[in-house]
Protein backbone atom coordinates (compact mmCIF):
# COMPACT_ATOMS: atom_id res chain seq x y z
CA UNK A 1 0.00 0.00 0.00
CA UNK A 2 2.74 2.28 0.88
CA UNK A 3 4.45 1.99 -2.47
CA UNK A 4 1.10 2.59 -4.91
CA UNK A 5 0.70 5.80 -2.72
CA UNK A 6 4.29 6.90 -3.12
CA UNK A 7 4.22 5.80 -6.85
CA UNK A 8 0.59 8.22 -7.12
CA UNK A 9 2.15 10.80 -5.65
CA UNK A 10 5.09 10.54 -7.79
CA UNK A 11 2.75 10.14 -10.84
CA UNK A 12 0.67 13.44 -9.55
CA UNK A 13 3.86 15.46 -9.24
CA UNK A 14 4.99 14.51 -12.88
CA UNK A 15 1.86 16.41 -14.29
CA UNK A 16 2.61 19.55 -14.13
CA UNK A 17 6.05 19.02 -15.76
CA UNK A 18 5.02 16.76 -18.40
CA UNK A 19 2.36 19.28 -19.19
CA UNK A 20 4.70 22.27 -19.22
CA UNK A 21 7.47 20.31 -20.97
CA UNK A 22 4.27 19.80 -23.59
CA UNK A 23 3.35 23.38 -24.40
CA UNK A 24 7.51 23.49 -25.23
CA UNK A 25 6.99 20.87 -27.51
CA UNK A 26 4.28 22.06 -29.56
CA UNK A 27 6.18 25.58 -29.63
CA UNK A 28 9.08 23.56 -31.15
CA UNK A 29 6.61 21.82 -33.84
CA UNK A 30 4.73 24.79 -34.81
CA UNK A 31 8.39 26.19 -35.42
CA UNK A 32 9.00 22.76 -37.46
CA UNK A 33 6.08 23.68 -39.78
CA UNK A 34 6.68 27.51 -39.70
CA UNK A 35 10.18 26.90 -41.67
CA UNK A 36 8.35 24.54 -44.20
CA UNK A 37 5.66 27.09 -44.72
CA UNK A 38 7.98 30.25 -45.05
CA UNK A 39 11.10 29.21 -46.92
CA UNK A 40 9.42 26.87 -50.04
CA UNK A 41 10.87 28.04 -53.19
CA UNK A 42 7.65 29.34 -54.25
CA UNK A 43 6.95 31.25 -51.04
CA UNK A 44 10.62 32.81 -50.11
CA UNK A 45 13.33 31.96 -52.32
CA UNK A 46 15.46 34.52 -51.04
CA UNK A 47 15.06 33.73 -47.44
CA UNK A 48 16.01 29.93 -48.77
CA UNK A 49 19.28 30.65 -49.91
CA UNK A 50 20.11 32.95 -46.71
CA UNK A 51 19.91 29.83 -44.78
CA UNK A 52 22.59 28.25 -46.34
CA UNK A 53 25.20 30.82 -45.23
CA UNK A 54 22.74 31.67 -41.73
CA UNK A 55 24.74 31.10 -38.18
CA UNK A 56 21.33 30.92 -36.92
CA UNK A 57 17.33 31.70 -37.21
CA UNK A 58 14.94 32.50 -34.29
CA UNK A 59 11.42 31.44 -35.62
CA UNK A 60 8.16 32.62 -33.84
CA UNK A 61 5.05 30.70 -35.28
CA UNK A 62 2.45 33.37 -33.85
CA UNK A 63 2.81 36.34 -32.71
CA UNK A 64 -0.53 37.82 -32.08
CA UNK A 65 -1.19 41.62 -32.33
CA UNK A 66 -4.08 42.97 -31.44
CA UNK A 67 -5.07 46.71 -30.72
CA UNK A 68 -7.45 49.51 -30.51
CA UNK A 69 -5.89 53.04 -29.83
CA UNK A 70 -2.81 51.03 -27.35
CA UNK A 71 -1.75 48.06 -28.91
CA UNK A 72 0.93 45.19 -28.36
CA UNK A 73 1.90 41.59 -29.59
CA UNK A 74 3.41 38.91 -27.86
CA UNK A 75 4.27 35.41 -29.06
CA UNK A 76 6.83 32.83 -28.12
CA UNK A 77 10.22 31.69 -29.77
CA UNK A 78 12.76 29.80 -30.81
CA UNK A 79 16.79 30.35 -31.45
CA UNK A 80 18.43 27.52 -33.54
CA UNK A 81 22.01 27.68 -34.37
CA UNK A 82 24.02 26.60 -36.95
CA UNK A 83 27.89 24.95 -36.95
CA UNK A 84 28.97 24.59 -40.21
CA UNK A 85 25.20 22.59 -41.58
CA UNK A 86 24.69 21.07 -38.31
CA UNK A 87 21.84 22.58 -36.25
CA UNK A 88 21.03 22.73 -32.79
CA UNK A 89 18.52 22.42 -30.34
CA UNK A 90 16.48 25.10 -29.50
CA UNK A 91 16.39 27.58 -27.10
CA UNK A 92 13.35 29.32 -25.94
CA UNK A 93 12.30 33.11 -26.24
CA UNK A 94 9.63 35.42 -25.57
CA UNK A 95 8.69 38.45 -28.21
CA UNK A 96 6.51 41.29 -26.97
CA UNK A 97 6.14 45.03 -27.76
CA UNK A 98 3.23 47.74 -27.38
CA UNK A 99 2.54 51.31 -29.20
CA UNK A 100 0.41 53.87 -28.78
CA UNK A 101 -1.13 55.26 -32.01
CA UNK A 102 -4.08 55.24 -34.20
CA UNK A 103 -4.82 51.40 -34.36
CA UNK A 104 -7.63 48.85 -34.63
CA UNK A 105 -7.59 45.59 -35.60
CA UNK A 106 -6.24 42.05 -34.55
CA UNK A 107 -3.20 40.35 -36.32
CA UNK A 108 -1.65 36.98 -36.54
CA UNK A 109 1.30 36.83 -37.80
CA UNK A 110 4.47 34.13 -38.49
CA UNK A 111 8.19 35.92 -37.88
CA UNK A 112 11.56 34.21 -38.29
CA UNK A 113 14.79 35.96 -37.77
CA UNK A 114 17.47 34.87 -40.23
CA UNK A 115 20.89 35.84 -37.96
CA UNK A 116 24.06 36.04 -40.76
CA UNK A 117 26.96 37.27 -38.58
CA UNK A 118 27.96 35.98 -35.30
CA UNK A 119 27.27 39.65 -33.65
CA UNK A 120 23.87 39.34 -34.89
CA UNK A 121 23.95 35.98 -32.97
CA UNK A 122 25.70 37.68 -29.92
CA UNK A 123 22.85 40.32 -29.82
CA UNK A 124 20.14 37.61 -29.94
CA UNK A 125 21.38 35.60 -27.56
CA UNK A 126 21.52 38.46 -25.16
CA UNK A 127 19.16 38.38 -21.88
CA UNK A 128 17.34 40.99 -23.78
CA UNK A 129 17.63 41.89 -27.29
CA UNK A 130 15.21 45.15 -28.22
CA UNK A 131 15.11 45.35 -32.08
CA UNK A 132 16.28 48.79 -33.52
CA UNK A 133 17.46 50.12 -30.20
CA UNK A 134 21.28 49.01 -31.04
CA UNK A 135 22.55 50.75 -33.88
CA UNK A 136 25.63 47.90 -34.08
CA UNK A 137 22.98 45.52 -35.23
CA UNK A 138 21.59 46.19 -38.54
CA UNK A 139 18.40 44.56 -38.92
CA UNK A 140 16.55 44.45 -42.17
CA UNK A 141 12.80 43.52 -42.29
CA UNK A 142 10.88 42.48 -45.57
CA UNK A 143 7.97 39.90 -46.72
CA UNK A 144 4.75 39.41 -46.21
CA UNK A 145 3.18 42.36 -44.14
CA UNK A 146 7.06 43.94 -43.59
CA UNK A 147 8.24 46.71 -45.57
CA UNK A 148 11.96 46.94 -46.66
CA UNK A 149 14.13 46.19 -49.51
CA UNK A 150 15.74 42.96 -50.46
CA UNK A 151 18.68 44.45 -50.73
CA UNK A 152 19.38 45.79 -47.60
CA UNK A 153 19.85 42.15 -46.52
CA UNK A 154 23.36 42.39 -47.98
CA UNK A 155 24.29 44.75 -45.15
CA UNK A 156 22.34 43.13 -42.33
CA UNK A 157 23.17 41.31 -39.49
CA UNK A 158 19.81 39.87 -38.69
CA UNK A 159 17.33 40.05 -41.87
CA UNK A 160 13.04 39.42 -40.54
CA UNK A 161 10.64 37.91 -42.65
CA UNK A 162 6.90 37.66 -42.06
CA UNK A 163 4.10 36.40 -42.73
CA UNK A 164 1.24 38.22 -41.46
CA UNK A 165 -2.84 38.27 -41.88
CA UNK A 166 -5.50 40.28 -40.08
CA UNK A 167 -6.40 43.89 -40.55
CA UNK A 168 -3.27 45.70 -39.87
CA UNK A 169 -1.76 46.86 -42.43
CA UNK A 170 1.66 46.27 -41.97
CA UNK A 171 4.10 44.56 -38.90
CA UNK A 172 6.47 47.10 -37.26
CA UNK A 173 9.37 45.33 -35.36
CA UNK A 174 11.53 48.00 -34.32
CA UNK A 175 11.10 48.56 -30.38
CA UNK A 176 10.51 44.61 -30.03
CA UNK A 177 11.78 42.97 -26.91
CA UNK A 178 12.82 39.48 -27.28
CA UNK A 179 13.34 38.30 -24.03
CA UNK A 180 15.34 34.55 -22.21
CA UNK A 181 13.44 31.81 -21.46
CA UNK A 182 15.50 29.87 -19.44
CA UNK A 183 13.06 28.28 -17.49
CA UNK A 184 11.54 27.10 -20.52
CA UNK A 185 15.07 25.67 -21.51
CA UNK A 186 15.63 23.69 -17.61
CA UNK A 187 11.86 22.20 -18.24
CA UNK A 188 12.64 20.95 -21.99
CA UNK A 189 16.54 19.76 -21.08
CA UNK A 190 15.82 18.86 -17.82
CA UNK A 191 18.51 21.04 -16.51
CA UNK A 192 19.70 24.69 -16.46
CA UNK A 193 20.88 25.91 -19.87
CA UNK A 194 21.82 29.52 -20.90
CA UNK A 195 21.16 30.29 -24.57
CA UNK A 196 25.16 30.11 -25.41
CA UNK A 197 25.53 27.04 -23.71
CA UNK A 198 22.53 25.14 -26.29
CA UNK A 199 23.60 27.61 -29.30
CA UNK A 200 27.64 27.81 -29.06
CA UNK A 201 28.38 24.77 -26.73
CA UNK A 202 25.59 22.43 -27.99
CA UNK A 203 24.85 20.81 -24.71
CA UNK A 204 20.92 19.61 -23.92
CA UNK A 205 19.45 17.36 -26.02
CA UNK A 206 15.60 16.47 -26.92
CA UNK A 207 14.70 14.17 -29.45
CA UNK A 208 11.72 16.29 -29.88
CA UNK A 209 13.47 18.97 -32.18
CA UNK A 210 14.77 16.48 -34.40
CA UNK A 211 12.29 17.28 -37.25
CA UNK A 212 12.55 21.20 -36.82
CA UNK A 213 16.67 20.43 -36.86
CA UNK A 214 16.80 18.09 -40.00
CA UNK A 215 14.23 20.42 -42.32
CA UNK A 216 16.73 22.97 -41.53
CA UNK A 217 19.70 21.26 -42.70
CA UNK A 218 17.55 19.78 -45.81
CA UNK A 219 16.77 23.26 -46.97
CA UNK A 220 20.19 24.51 -46.32
CA UNK A 221 21.53 21.66 -48.25
CA UNK A 222 19.81 22.17 -51.00
CA UNK A 223 20.91 25.69 -51.86
CA UNK A 224 24.24 24.08 -51.93
CA UNK A 225 23.23 21.76 -54.57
Amino acid sequence: MIRFLLAALLAFAAIPTARAQSEQQTLVDRATLTVQEMFSDQVNPEGRRLLKNAKGIMICPRVFKAGFIIGGQAGSCVLVGNHNGAWTNPAFYGFGSGSIGFQIGVQDAQIAFIVLTEKGLTALMDSQFKVGADASVAVATYGAGVSGATTAALRADIVAFAQARGLFAGIALDGSLISQRTEWNQVYYGQYLAPQQIILNRQGNNPGADPLREVLAQLAAQQQQ
